[in-house]
């Protein structure tokens, strides 16, 4: 009985000593650093920084491979905290950005081709002749944008249109790369004026299929300042390095202009579905 007690407490220290040389052998140094700008990061895993997570860029930071503000997420109070870690400077005071539908066609104004009946995503419903509108540049209004997005800034409006909310945007793009129209763009968050249109089609084309969509008319780029807004392939393109004036939307015959923080007009909104 003394000799399998002896026997089984020798294996017990033999084994522990074995995991007591592995655990020394494979341990993983962590820099303190990286640790404490992880616990900084907003631990959301987005991908927003191009990496796989808050912990690998954490990492990055800390070596000095990857900026102190690379994480959109975060935005400029985190990058306060990891310049601080970090023991750097950091100035800060750059404009956020946040993701605009850049799409007003909801379906209250926009023509139909044909009634989709078939699975709830806008990249399979993309497949089938680009979508069911008539304007193959507009948005699908399957959500899956909205189903992408993981800080629920995305609303489903009743007729049919995604529509961002700046406040609930924290700029991590998933949305850009799962819209198949392309539409999603960031905006500076400060800029009210908005073109809600992305078609490239001819006037004629465009006012068959929408009724708030650009006809190439040049009324805006005539009326805004120099180089504000240009004309790329049929459209009118806003340059937001430069600030233009609200009473811009005035003069589009179409409506396709609007002044507002969420990309909608009130009155566009209520034909939506939306609240004003």
């Amino acid at each position: 009985m003394l000799t399998a007690v002896i026997a089984l407490a020798s294996l017990a220290l033999l084994a522990g000593f074995g995991l007591a040389m592995a655990a020394r052998v494979f341990a993983v140094i962590v820099d303190p650093k990286a640790e404490a700008i992880e616990e900084a990061l907003p631990g959301a895993n987005c991908g927003a920084c191009a990496l796989p997570g808050c912990s690998e860029l954490a990492k990055r930071i800390a070596e000095g491979k990857a900026e102190i503000d690379s994480c959109p997420v975060g935005g400029e109070a985190v990058a306060r905290m990891i310049a601080k870690i970090m023991g750097e400077s950091f100035e800060g005071g750059g404009v956020r950005e946040v993701a605009m539908v850049l799409c007003g066609g909801n379906d209250e104004v926009a023509a139909k081709r044909y009634h989709y009946n078939g699975i709830y995503d806008c990249t399979s419903a993309a497949i089938l002749f680009g979508g069911d509108k008539a304007c193959s540049y507009g948005c699908i209004g399957l959500g899956t944008c909205a189903g992408v997005c993981p800080f629920g800034a995305i609303d489903m409006l009743p007729s049919g249109l995604a529509q961002v909310d700046p406040g609930r945007c924290t700029g991590c793009q998933k949305c850009v790369s799962a819209c198949p129209k392309g539409i999603i763009k960031m905006v500076p968050e400060n800029r009210r004026v908005h073109i809600l249109c992305s078609s490239h089609d001819k006037g004629g084309k465009v006012r068959r299929s929408c009724r708030v969509g650009c006809i190439g008319c040049q009324r805006c780029v005539k009326e805004a300042p120099e180089g504000s807004i240009v004309m790329e392939d049929n459209l009118a393109v806003i340059d937001y390095s430069v600030e233009i004036p609200e009473e811009i939307a005035s003069v589009c015959p179409m409506n396709t202009i609007v002044n507002s923080t969420s990309g909608m007009p009130a009155e566009q909104m209520k034909a939506a579905g939306g609240e004003a």
